[in-house]
């Protein structure tokens, strides 16, 4: 008899549980998601990574989810993302995912990725200072791959950094050029026709 009711209070506790896990959350800004390893609240705000074959995606959306699955294996398209993301141009402007685009282009041999970096980390961006180490490590494989403009940043960069004013001084100088790279003069390599992405 003990276990009949026992067994009776586990089946009442599990369809109370599966209840309360299909229930929406209250007015919070949440969404109750339900999959295969139970439920969560997934803030309403927060993207979500969609496949390119959703149908209920705007075109915009469309080429965002493309040129997304593009770059996990062409780093020009990485590239491409990278400062898409960064402008918020045709997807949700994210400084953080930009970097780790650029980042993923650059480790893959991309040198106007490799330069991009260099410069960035050579000045800092926004609210990021300066990082040496980075700016030099980046810089140095550009210039191995033969871009001028590396070699002289790297050699600049090499004879600044133990002068902290001078530095800052030329720092700040070059600073706002770098960044208007990184805002606007940064080329695409890809351009969206025809429903698709062309080099």
């Amino acid at each position: 008899m003990q276990q009949h009711h026992t067994f009776k209070a586990l089946i009442i506790i599990t369809v109370t549980g599966l209840t309360a896990c299909a229930t929406p959350p209250p007015h919070t800004g949440f969404d109750r998601v339900c999959d295969s390893s139970g439920c969560y609240d997934r803030p309403r705000n927060v993207a979500q990574y969609r496949s390119a074959s959703d149908p209920a995606m705007t075109p915009e959306q469309h080429q965002a989810a493309t040129l997304i699955a593009m770059a996990e294996n062409d780093p020009a398209a990485a590239y491409d993302l990278a400062l898409r993301y960064f402008r918020g141009d045709g997807i949700k402007r994210n400084s953080y995912q930009s970097i780790q685009w650029m980042r993923s282009a650059a480790d893959r041999g991309h040198l106007e990725a490799q330069k991009a970096l260099g410069r960035l980390y050579l000045t800092g961006l926004e609210e990021m200072g300066p990082d040496f180490r980075e700016a030099e490590k980046w810089l140095s494989m550009a210039a191995t791959a033969g871009d001028a403009e590396s070699e002289k940043l790297l050699a600049e960069a090499s004879r600044l950094k133990h002068t902290e004013r001078q530095f800052y001084q030329w720092s700040n100088r070059w600073r706002p050029v770098f960044q208007r790279s990184w805002h606007s003069s940064y080329p695409y390599q890809y351009q969206w026709r025809n429903n698709g992405w062309y080099y």
